[in-house]
């Protein structure tokens, strides 16, 4: 291996590749299950707060699934579309919509329970392994924003 000022822009010696490459994977082994709910993997993470929360405002959801408001308004809008969810404007501030779960998205919560398993299966890591990258990930997640 040469040792140049350069070696730093090979792509294998980026932590930020196998990490996106990753991601994409296991969002791919996610794709069989969410089509026959017809949910995307964004709406599917939408909806898993949704199911947690009943009602949260959309400020409060982008952040917790680390998407800004660009990202979620089509989110939204497409869930609203199938019955999932239902958005109202705040009556005492303009600027503030909160997001309802419906009856319908409520139910859809009984098709989707089994999909958390049969991902973890498609994996390959111990649950040890599973439990430190959680941890390591979220370690990465939360310097977000902090610099």
């Amino acid at each position: 291996m040469s040792n140049s000022k350069y070696d730093v822009l090979k792509l294998e010696n980026q932590l930020c590749f196998p990490l996106y490459a990753a991601a994409r994977e296991v969002v791919k082994q996610y794709r069989p299950y969410l089509d026959a709910i017809d949910l995307t993997y964004t709406q599917y993470i939408t909806m898993m707060v949704m199911w947690e929360e009943k009602e949260i405002t959309v400020k409060a959801l982008g952040e917790k699934l680390f998407l800004d408001s660009g990202t979620m308004t089509p989110v939204l809008k497409s869930l609203e579309t199938k019955g999932y969810v239902t958005r109202k404007r705040s009556t005492t501030d303009e600027r503030s919509v909160s997001v309802f779960l419906t009856d319908s998205g409520e139910a859809l919560k009984e098709k989707a329970v089994d999909i958390p398993a049969k991902v973890a299966g498609c994996v390959g890591l111990t649950a040890e392994e599973g439990l430190q990258l959680y941890k390591i990930l979220y370690k990465i997640l939360s310097k977000e924003g902090e610099e």
